[in-house]
């Protein structure tokens, strides 16, 4: 079946993928054991779509009996500059790089379904078509693909493109020689381990996504819990930290897909904003936008978080707007934003004002956590 690898890997470059490997529709035991030892520890916290799809991720031929190779397609994401200069405006948003234009899942898909009607037509061959949304466990096949590796903060590394790839996958009957799997080039590097905010690594190659900040900006459907806030920043939609601070980002370069170029507005974003928006304003401005997934409610808890972080009092007029939202995540971090940025007895007038007509427990704790430590202060 070479010359249909190389036919396969000719169309794919030519529908605009950077990368293309192959490999058995197997994953090793390793990649197994990882998987139950990592749920195992409650790493996953409220992803129980992990351990409910577990039997099917960890064997791809449980997805499809007949499938017995996987080209494993790769999509640059490159940024054309530092995310990390965000952090240094905390009047500003930091969003993620893969999150600042249209959602990738559409873009990879309809170039991937393509690529497997052309396969189905030209190889007499069945496919099934899969993006991250189902479960497959991407990342181990596109190293046992020899995309790249999966690094000490369990992320993709590619020699050739550093940090910034999305990965796909066309699963087919077809029985394709495997590429050579990609060896681990880190070495003794732990820039990734180092530069988390939230110390969200236990040890290298493993996540803890509980203290993990995309994990708690997307993720996560409650309240943010009290130690992360402050860690997280100006982050109000994922965090590149770990991706960005790694060294093989040297050969990364900037993705030539317009679509995926960060929207101006998106790059860095004023929290002034974005703190105010309502939910039909918030569905217009995230229109194909990842973002639009989270729902309003908890992306302005984020805001609100970054606001607090801030240090910056002319914010205050929205804060307290927020108080009385009909929302009791915005509502909660709307207190605790406004401990951060006024004055104490600013916050004992606001709490006597709020506590008697407060219905939510959640809320009435932020302020009752607020009052106390204005107390021992």
């Amino acid at each position: 079946m070479g010359d249909a690898k190389a036919a396969i890997r000719e169309q794919a470059l030519a529908l605009g993928f950077d990368a293309v490997g192959f490999t058995d529709a197997e994953l090793g035991e390793h990649a197994r054991e990882n998987l139950h030892a990592y749920l195992a520890r409650g790493y996953h916290g409220d992803m129980g779509w992990l351990a409910d799809t577990a039997d099917r991720r960890e064997h791809p031929q449980a997805l499809w009996p007949d499938a017995r190779s996987a080209v494993v397609l790769a999509l640059n994401y490159g940024p054309a500059h530092d995310p990390l200069d965000v952090l240094n405006h905390p009047d500003r948003g930091a969003i993620s790089v893969y999150a600042q234009n249209r959602d990738y899942h559409d873009l990879m898909k309809k170039r991937m379904k393509r690529l497997g009607t052309w396969m189905a037509q030209s190889l007499d061959c069945q496919v099934k078509v899969f993006v991250d949304t189902a479960p497959v466990m991407e990342k181990p096949l596109a190293e046992r693909a020899g995309i790249g590796w999966q690094g000490k903060h369990t992320n993709l590394l590619a020699r050739g493109w550093g940090s910034w790839l999305f990965l796909g996958e066309v699963f087919t009957d077809l029985a394709l020689a495997p590429d050579t799997p990609a060896r681990d080039h880190c070495g003794t590097c732990r820039a990734c381990l180092d530069a988390c905010p939230t110390n969200a690594f236990p040890a290298p190659y493993q996540l803890d996504a509980t203290r993990c900040i995309s994990y708690l900006t997307i993720e996560h459907k409650g309240h943010i819990p009290r130690e992360f806030r402050a860690p997280m920043g100006n982050r109000i939609y994922g965090c590149d930290d770990c991706l960005a601070v790694c060294p093989w980002n040297k050969f990364a370069q900037r993705t030539d897909e317009t679509a995926l170029w960060g929207r101006v507005e998106l790059r860095a974003p004023r929290l002034r904003e974005l703190v105010d928006l309502d939910d039909a304003t918030f569905r217009e401005v995230f229109s194909a936008s990842p973002i639009k997934r989270l729902g309003r409610d908890r992306f302005v808890r984020n805001v609100l978080i970054a606001v607090g972080n801030s240090a910056e009092p002319e914010l205050l007029p929205s804060v307290r707007a927020r108080l009385d939202d009909p929302s009791e995540l915005v509502r909660a971090m709307a207190v605790w934003a406004l401990g951060r940025l006024a004055p104490s007895e600013t916050v004992r007038a606001e709490a006597a004002r709020h506590l008697p007509h407060e219905p939510d427990a959640e809320v009435r704790a932020e302020w009752e956590t607020e009052r106390a430590l204005l107390a021992a202060a």
